[in-house]
């Protein structure tokens, strides 16, 4: 399949039989066979078939029939075969095509005068149509609009041929008065087409002469006349720009949305007057609360978005009219919503977005909502973004959502202590109230990572006596009875919490193991039993106050390391502001307890897994510390903890600050730029809109606010020489690069005095290129030009290559002429952009470098591209690659970057890329894993 084709229709190859099946059917079949017989022919030849015999059997048996449907598809057989010879010429059968095309033209049948129209639309041969253009010119005046509208369709598209002027030198004319007195919307719109395309003046004074009636024109019509006012803009001065705006404000009135949404996209690219760019924003909001489809509601929020960027100052206005959108049940629109709401904060109006997003949230509370806690999660991250920019609506917000600390929803959970832990560290005023309400609600927490959290924040910012008194009550009472389990009389081994904690799940593990007695000696059978609840606890039980118990009997025991730190620095602050030394031992002793129980429960037998090393290693760091306390130690524990951690929110602001210095650098205007100065002209019959877009222009050129399409130094950097000048046919390429496309717009110039038949740029490419077009035909009048456009997709980020060369024949050379094309070489830079990569961080008890190198690479299977050279001496710093390929042949890098601390551990990151992103995530949990050593 060389050629282009109009339509496609699956079907199976035929052979030599069909055809002559076909042919038989269609010589002495009747209306429906031969409709059949047809169907199969056409099949065939869009298909690849050439059925050469097929054409004078139709001529002799199917031109003659009467049925609809035959004449139908024999325009559909017409239109898809060769109807030109090698050497360009319209072949000498579809003269005998003419006569019938003629008489369908002036039969009394609506339906075959139009479809025969129609059929013409795609016709390009100058000698089958000259004889049908009287035909067609007196369809024109048909009384049915069916036909009119294809006639109107029928004449643009014989008029825009290359010598088409020719064959109807006064379309335009025609068509115009048309215009005038047409009713039907359709033909109108057709009418109005061909003289946007093929005579722009005459369009342009239609439009301006009824300028007043246009929002009384059908939507289609309206649509048109648009389209015109862009082409319009772009390309001529900006005379009748400010009628052009008011035609524009006149249709934002309109009923048919279609047109609503299109009259907005044109006002703002005519236009930057605030007026202006308000109606459009307003415009799109009421669409995006009337409209019901989600796909809509998603392009809208783009418009709009786009209309942030560029003027933002308007934007804010309606803000509250985009927060409406969230009344939509599609998370992917609320997403968008609160993006683009959170750009638009100002201090004038985040009060007001916030009391709006503090609703939505005690809405999520009803629990009817669809994803309710994943809606919830985005609430609670909008209210932190708020809250971080402008501290002081913080107050409002942070007590009603600490009461979704205990959200079944973790990720929400841990959002709002996130959100709470920042909080309370950048706004002073709200911190003594926040710790209070930390400690009533701290029983409802039910996740380990949103506990380990919040016993941060208590270790932290309980300051004052009360408050350290309170926090260590709180976990105090939500680990409940000490010890954690104890041993009967009987030899039982019960929770001791047990009156107190119903048991949910209970698993139950037998133990043999000597008990010893009071005289010393060991008793010669004994069988102990262990109770012990899992951390499933229902919501609202008796167990709900117990929620730090359920999660350590659960084998938490990171969570029991953080328990222990916690209370550590609540003691050691307890030291310094209760006077009473009694108090304070009591308060150690009871810490010291508490570790020590979580130390036994650890080490015990009856749970499934033991304490981690780790987690053991630090509670006897609090013991240790609890029992000989130092002024270094006591200062690194109650001052360095939180010094780092405002450190990194420091570095967080500034990073933010950075990225939004950079998003506002604006181009500025050369300054060799012109600038035209209005305000000296007289304004008189100008509307508000017309002076405001007029003066708002004059200062954007002043001030170098306006952006242009493209870069003109980048649009002359991309345009290509292909051929040499001296050579008979010059060649240039404007090439644009797209994400997953190139597109090639070829200049094609005739140099020489004579007429270059059967001209075709031929194209390959090399590399992970595809061309998507055929390469087509042209005839090239003497010393004129064509604009040939190519596509060529791309696959993958590789350099690749497109060569080629132009063939063409002259009448006086019999032979085709070939002119060689210079090579284009596409830029591998045109698909790279700069984008962040997640690290692992190092966390190890190795200490030297080569041994975490060797046991990483021993871990993970792979080798070590650095070479051992590289790699000796003792410098304290580390960098090497590993590389591993999977039995599937994907491929996995990994980057090591270490070095030695002062205290001899190491710290650094290890980056991992790989083509699919499973691999990247296995690698990191694989290596997260193994990392420590010894495992």
């Amino acid at each position: 399949m060389e050629k282009p084709c109009s339509l496609l229709v699956h079907f199976d190859k035929g052979s030599a039989a069909m055809a002559n099946e076909i042919k038989a059917d269609l010589e002495g079949g009747d209306g429906p066979a031969k409709a059949d017989a047809m169907r199969r022919a056409i099949s065939l030849l869009i298909n690849g078939e050439t059925l050469p015999q097929l054409f004078i059997t139709i001529v002799r048996y199917v031109l003659p029939s009467e049925d609809h449907t035959v004449q139908k598809l024999l325009l559909l057989y017409l239109e898809i075969i060769d109807r030109r010879d090698p050497a360009g010429r319209a072949l000498p059968e579809m003269i005998l095509i003419c006569q019938n095309l003629r008489n369908n033209l002036q039969s009394p049948n609506e339906y075959i005068r139009g479809v025969t129209l129609r059929f013409l639309c795609r016709l390009s041969e100058p000698e089958v149509l000259e004889p049908l253009v009287p035909s067609v010119l007196a369809n024109l005046e048909h009384r049915h609009h069916f036909i009119r509208r294809h006639a109107v369709s029928a004449v643009s598209a014989i008029y825009r041929l290359p010598h088409g002027d020719q064959l109807i030198p006064d379309a335009p004319e025609l068509v115009e008065r048309l215009l005038a007195s047409e009713q039907d919307a359709s033909a109108r719109r057709n009418a109005f087409l061909m003289l946007c395309t093929c005579a722009q003046e005459r369009a342009v004074a239609y439009l301006l002469s009824n300028a007043d009636r246009v929002a009384e024109w059908p939507d289609l019509l309206q649509m048109a006349v648009l389209d015109l006012i862009r082409k319009v803009c772009r390309s001529q001065n900006r005379a009748n720009k400010g009628r052009y705006i008011t035609i524009i404000t006149s249709l934002l009135s309109v009923t048919s949305t279609a047109v609503v949404y299109e009259c907005a996209g044109a006002l703002v690219s005519l236009s930057s007057a605030p007026t202006a760019v308000r109606a459009a924003a307003n415009t799109y909001c009421q669409l995006l609360s009337s409209q019901s489809d989600n796909n809509v509601k998603l392009i809208l929020l783009d418009r709009l978005n786009e209309l942030r960027t560029s003027h933002r100052d308007v934007m804010v206005g309606v803000v509250m009219d985009v927060l409406r959108a969230l009344a939509s049940p599609n998370l992917d629109v609320k997403r968008k919503v609160l993006d683009l709401v959170l750009d638009l904060l100002t201090p004038r109006n985040v009060e007001e977005v916030v009391l709006y997003l503090k609703k939505e949230v005690v809405k999520t509370q009803a629990g009817d909502l669809e994803k309710g806690g994943e809606y919830r999660q985005m609430l609670v991250q909008s209210i932190h973004a708020c809250a971080v920019e402008y501290p002081e609506v913080a107050g409002s917000v942070v007590h009603l959502l600490m009461d979704f600390l205990g959200d079944t929803n973790v990720a929400a959970a841990v959002d709002v202590v996130l959100f709470v832990r920042e909080i309370i560290e950048t706004n002073l005023k709200l911190r003594v109230s926040m710790i209070q309400r930390l400690i009533d609600t701290f029983y409802q927490i039910r996740a380990s990572r949103v506990c380990s959290c919040a016993l941060w924040i208590l270790g932290e910012y309980s300051l004052s006596l009360s408050e350290v008194e309170s926090a260590i009550a709180t976990i105090k009472q939500c680990l409940g009875d000490l010890p954690f389990y104890t041993v009967s009389d009987e030899g039982e081994t019960t929770d001791s919490a047990k009156p107190a904690q119903p048991v949910v799940n209970s698993v139950t593990v037998s133990s043999r193991r000597p008990v010893v007695l009071a005289d010393g000696t060991y008793a010669t059978q004994s069988a102990a039993t262990e109770t012990i609840s899992t951390p499933t606890v229902a919501p609202g039980s008796l167990a709900s106050t117990l929620n730090l118990r359920s999660l350590i009997l659960s084998g938490d025991f990171f969570l029991a390391a953080v328990v222990a730190c916690t209370l550590t620095k609540l003691v050691l602050r307890l030291e310094e502001v209760q006077p009473s030394k009694v108090e304070s031992n009591k308060a150690c002793t009871g810490a010291l307890l508490i570790m020590t129980s979580i130390l036994q429960l650890g080490q015990s037998s009856y749970l499934p897994h033991p304490i981690d090393n780790d987690s053991y290693d630090r509670i006897v760091l609090c013991v240790r510390l609890l029992c000989n306390t130092g002024d270094d130690v006591r200062k690194i524990w109650l001052q360095s903890c939180r010094q780092s951690f405002t450190k990194m929110l420091a570095e967080k602001q500034f990073r933010e600050t950075e990225e939004m210095k950079v998003k506002a650098q604006i181009s500025h205007a050369q300054p060799d730029d012109l600038i035209d100065f209005y305000h000296l002209k007289s304004r008189k019959g100008m509307s508000q809109l017309e002076l405001e877009d007029e003066v708002h222009d004059d200062l954007k050129a002043a001030t170098g606010g306006f952006t242009k399409d493209a870069d003109d130094v980048n649009k002359l950097n991309r345009i290509l020489q292909l051929t040499g000048f001296s050579d008979p046919v010059y060649a240039e390429a404007f090439v644009t690069v797209h994400h997953y496309d190139i597109v090639l717009d070829v200049t094609v110039i005739n140099r020489t005095k004579e007429t270059l038949q059967n001209l075709c740029l031929e194209l390959a490419t090399m590399g992970d290129l595809k061309l998507v077009d055929r390469p087509q035909n042209y005839t090239l009048a003497p010393e004129s030009s064509k604009q040939i456009r190519a596509n060529i997709k791309v696959s993958s980020t590789e350099t690749g290559v497109i060569f080629g060369n132009i063939v063409y024949e002259t009448s006086n050379v019999m032979e085709r002429s070939v002119v060689v094309l210079n090579d284009i070489h596409i830029d591998i830079m045109d698909y790279i952009s700069p984008a962040t990569c997640a690290d692992v961080a190092v966390n190890t008890v190795i200490q030297d470098e080569k041994e975490f190198l060797n046991h990483i690479i021993k871990s993970t299977n792979m080798k070590c591209l650095t070479p051992p050279s590289a790699l000796d001496g003792e410098c304290g710093f580390l960098a090497a690659n590993l590389y591993a390929k999977s039995v599937f042949g994907e491929d996995a890098l990994v980057n090591i970057s270490i070095e030695k601390q002062l205290d001899g551990k190491l710290s650094g990151y290890i980056r991992i890329r790989s083509k699919t992103q499973g691999i990247a995530l296995s690698l990191g949990d694989k290596i997260t894993l193994k990392q420590k050593g010894g495992s």
